[in-house]
């Protein structure tokens, strides 16, 4: 496994027990990272993640919100919307990861944490959010 893989996740865990619990994210991250026993590049980029993601939530939300149509964002699982707020936070303020990546990786997590279906729920709204910020390719 990737050490941004392994980041991504750590920053997963966190935002999901922010969700369900609303302590302090940085001690969150913190008790983490501190249980996992991971290197400082894994942390560095964890940290970085996360609070780009948090500093972003807003804007966040407001874009999946915008894709996500028929649903209220709080009813998709908490799991699948914390996947979708770390990946857009890499889709839109980190122009340093190539989008399929973060898309990819997103993805590939998705199958991993969540239900069978989460996969294609998660690239398809990642997907639209991309394109519909022209940072991919309208045709495949």
């Amino acid at each position: 496994m990737g050490k941004r893989r392994k980041a991504r996740e750590i920053v997963l865990k966190t935002l999901y027990y922010y969700e369900i619990s609303e302590d302090d994210k940085e001690s969150l991250l913190q008790n983490i990272i501190e249980r996992k026993g991971v290197n400082k590049t894994i942390t560095d980029y964890a940290i970085r993640l996360l609070k780009e993601t948090m500093n972003n939530l807003e804007i966040i939300d407001k874009k999946l919100v915008k894709i996500i149509k028929n649903w209220d964002l709080q009813r998709v699982a908490i799991i699948d919307k914390s996947i979708l707020r770390l990946a857009v936070a890499e889709i839109l303020f980190f122009s340093d990861i190539p989008v399929k990546v973060s898309i990819d990786e997103a993805v590939e997590i998705a199958k991993e944490y969540s239900t069978e279906n989460s996969g294609r729920f998660v690239n398809g709204i990642l997907d639209e959010i991309a394109r519909s910020e022209n940072l991919i390719n309208m045709s495949k």
